[in-house]
């Protein structure tokens, strides 16, 4: 069945079970966040959230996460498997701030809603006096719906028109039931073709500790007008010096074959080891296989020819894929 309705837009939902979400609490919280993560967290008052990434020193990637900032409280929405460890990764970077950190995944879910109309239809299952600016990608809404309460903002970092829900895990399921009456439940596979067809690295698959942000095109995630944050110097010093070049680059790659190749595997230029291959999904939008990979910065002009370590040929392509 297709994610999409007949006028071929997305109109789907799904439990978004790789994200967990940590809360962060305490006076000093934003300000202690601030100068840890790479956007700027401080541009507005009131309920708000955006995308941002914690780096090393050296700038890597720690992890990616989607700060909500509800106003007596932060919760940080992050990869899954990595919450607790973050949790405790980030209670040791506290000093004298009045800040504390916990891993409040067990408790709490996000529902991806997808479809131009799910702010409306969000509006119509919350309380009265509940608002959304649905012309403002950094709004955050508070209010209730279905006998739980529920925290939504737009879609950040899926590349789809809508919204995500964050509620208790134990209204998650009722609140589900009921944008079936709208949606139709999207699986994980429809899931990841979406994502790589928009050309959407997905930390820990495409990119990891060793990644600097540049090279996987998040540069939408950084503040250039921001205060100091861990690993900032290494980022500044790739803008202005290198300007902007960096030594590897994430690529789509169309597949020249009639199957989806395994991943992860290496990738092959002139007899020269080129890059990897990380996600690779057959496209009903496209209509063949694509794939995302990270190359070496002399393979990655859109046209370059490529061969997977398996033999499957591939041109590199510009992403995204489908807009």
């Amino acid at each position: 069945m297709s994610p999409t309705n007949t006028a071929g837009e997305l109109h789907a939902f799904r439990r978004r079970r790789e994200r967990g979400i940590l809360r962060v609490t305490g006076r000093d919280r934003i300000e202690w966040l601030n100068g840890l993560l790479t956007n700027d967290l401080k541009s507005r008052e009131g309920p708000r959230a955006c995308a941002a990434l914690w780096l090393t020193p050296q700038g890597r990637m720690i992890t990616d996460v989607i700060v909500l900032e509800l106003g007596t409280e932060t919760w940080l929405d992050v990869p899954a498997s990595l919450a607790t460890t973050l949790a405790g990764r980030l209670d040791g970077m506290i000093f004298a701030e009045d800040a504390r950190v916990e891993d409040v995944s067990s408790e709490f879910t996000s529902t991806g809603v997808y479809g131009s109309d799910a702010v409306d239809l969000l509006r119509e299952a919350m309380a009265p006096g509940s608002t959304k600016d649905a012309a403002d990608p950094t709004a955050l809404a508070i209010g209730r719906a279905h006998d739980g309460a529920v925290v939504y903002t737009h879609a950040i970092g899926s590349g789809l028109p809508g919204v995500h829900v964050y509620q208790p895990q134990a209204t998650a399921e009722r609140f589900e039931a009921a944008m079936l009456t709208a949606r139709r439940r999207l699986d994980d596979h429809e899931a990841t073709v979406l994502r790589v067809e928009r050309g959407i690295p997905e930390f820990l698959v495409d990119m990891g500790d060793e990644t600097i942000p540049l090279e996987a095109g998040l540069d939408d995630t950084i503040s250039h007008t921001k205060g100091c944050y861990v690993g900032q110097e290494i980022i500044v010093r790739i803008r202005d010096r290198a300007h902007g070049r960096v030594a590897r680059k994430l690529v789509g790659l169309r597949v020249t074959a009639e199957t989806v190749p395994p991943v992860p595997q290496g990738i092959m230029s002139d007899g020269r080891q080129a890059g990897r291959v990380t996600s690779a999904v057959m496209s009903t939008a496209v209509g063949h296989p694509i794939a995302l990979a990270t190359l070496l910065r002399d393979f990655t002009a859109p046209g370059t020819s490529v061969v997977l370590e398996d033999g499957t040929p591939a041109v590199v392509t510009a992403l995204p894929f489908v807009r």
